[in-house]
């Protein structure tokens, strides 16, 4: 019994002096310093969901039935977006790179004519109002692009 605790008490001594960041192996959780401190992030959307696809929805438009809008986000972190505005028969197009926000779960558009924030879930992005809040009320279901298959 002795033998057996000394060699649990070896092998937890020398796994705590193993210093897992520096070979890559850091496991689900990530550490960051922060002053002195360090501050344990773990999963976001950016590690755990396969974000890169393409997504759909109609958004509101105060003078048309809505726009039906297009996002492809490349696994490069480049996307592409189309604009339709429907029953007036103009579309928008753009492209640019992505910027993710130091949580990992909201991504940026940044293109020429597009500035987008946009918190991505599980096989869909919800649009983000000017203050990076989910858009809420009535019309809120509306503001939720589906991942296309």
């Amino acid at each position: 019994m002795k033998k057996m605790l000394g060699l649990v008490l070896i092998c937890t001594s020398l796994f705590s002096c193993v210093d897992l960041s520096s070979s890559g192996e850091t496991g689900s959780t990530d550490t960051s310093s922060v002053g002195s401190e360090a501050v344990t992030t773990g999963d976001n959307s950016q590690k755990s969901i396969d974000w890169a696809g393409t997504y759909e929805a109609t958004i509101p438009c105060a003078d048309c039935p809505g726009i039906k809008t297009s996002i492809v986000i490349n696994k490069d972190e480049t996307f592409r977006i189309s604009s339709e505005y429907l029953d007036r028969g103009k579309t928008i197009e753009d492209n640019g790179k992505i910027m993710w926000h130091d949580n990992g779960s909201v991504i940026h558009l940044k293109g020429k004519d597009t500035d987008l924030k946009l918190k991505v879930g599980e096989n869909q992005l919800f649009h983000l109002d000017q203050d990076g809040k989910v858009i809420e009320g009535d019309l809120a279901d509306n503001y939720i692009y589906k991942k296309k298959a």
